[in-house]
């Protein structure tokens, strides 16, 4: 057991303490060669990355265009039709949690990349803003998607207080030093019956127990805070939520996440990012490839989910009334 600097100390409880879990480095996108620690700590369980970076460090570790944008390569558009597939899962999760609240509002998406998500669900009739940190995704979401993005943080954005009918953040905590903050300020914008969705990998699944530091949920060093269901669940009841519902497989997520794992060198965006150069039949080709893996991982990643340890979790919550 090895103790942590006051700025390390643990995010949910403060402790110093640290439980050395595993180590590794950036091995999706290739961005640094330094070693990060996950650790665990013994006092309330919560594991993270240790140390971590400052600001402008780990900025360095997001590499340009770190989302989809159907134009960028040969196998685009088949592979938009294909997000299209897998994120009509995202969709109804959100929709559903709509039509619970009977709330008539903005439906805003925290990290909402190239917006293709907010399209669908503008398709159906929502009103529908995003946020962004890079300004170039914000972008792509406007000029590729037609949905209305802002550059910013949750904190300083320009949606108002009790405006919005839902609030999503898919993969976004485990990106943050204070994820908190992000909950609370989710909770200002909703309306009185307005509903939070979350999604987060989860460090209790089955996968992390078989790959160690090579799973894809770990994501050294762009993840710092490596959530559990408890873990999130905790989260939300302490910023003033309680939780509706939990799912534990993903579309989108799930059997991806475990191909992703198995070869990240297939992965296409990791592809694409680290600027592999190949034919646009090569490219059609290893996409193939990695289609068809992501295929064979449906069984174990539905699997895994059935036993609540899918690699992900999403969580419906709504204010505590």
């Amino acid at each position: 057991m090895a103790i942590a600097s006051g700025q390390d100390a643990c995010p949910a409880c403060g402790c110093v303490e640290v439980q050395t879990l595993l180590r590794g480095s950036d091995l999706l996108y290739q961005t640094t060669d330094r070693q990060f620690y996950m650790v665990q700590c013994p006092k309330c369980g919560l594991m993270r990355m240790y140390p971590w970076p400052s600001a402008a460090e780990l900025h360095s570790y997001y590499p340009k265009d770190y989302w989809f944008v159907p134009e960028q390569d040969p196998s685009g558009k088949p592979a938009e039709l294909y997000r299209r597939f897998v994120l009509s899962d995202h969709v109804r999760f959100v929709w559903k949690a709509i039509q619970a609240s009977g709330e008539d509002g903005v439906v805003l998406d925290v990290g909402c990349g190239g917006g293709l998500f907010l399209a669908m669900l503008a398709e159906r009739g929502l009103k529908v803003a995003g946020l962004d940190f890079a300004l170039s995704a914000a972008s792509a979401a406007w000029q590729v998607n037609g949905v209305p993005a802002v550059c910013g943080s949750l904190g300083s954005s320009p949606i108002a207080d009790g405006s919005c009918a839902a609030v999503t953040m898919f993969h976004v905590l485990e990106h943050l030093y204070d994820p908190a903050a992000y909950i609370e300020a989710a909770r200002r914008m909703l309306k009185a019956n307005g509903r939070l969705v979350v999604q987060v990998p989860n460090a209790d699944c089955f996968q992390f127990l078989v790959f160690g530091e090579r799973w894809n949920g770990v994501d050294i060093p762009r993840h710092l805070i490596h959530f559990r269901t408890r873990d999130l669940r905790t989260l939300l009841e302490d910023c003033g939520f309680e939780v509706m519902r939990e799912k534990h497989f993903s579309w989108r997520d799930n059997p991806a996440g475990l191909a992703t794992t198995i070869a990240p060198w297939l992965d296409p965006m990791s592809r694409r990012i680290r600027g592999v150069e190949d034919s646009p039949r090569m490219t059609l080709f290893k996409d193939a490839m990695y289609l068809g893996l992501v295929a064979l991982s449906w069984p174990a990643a539905l699997f895994e989910a059935a036993c609540r340890r899918g690699s992900t979790i999403m969580m419906e919550a709504r204010k505590r009334q």
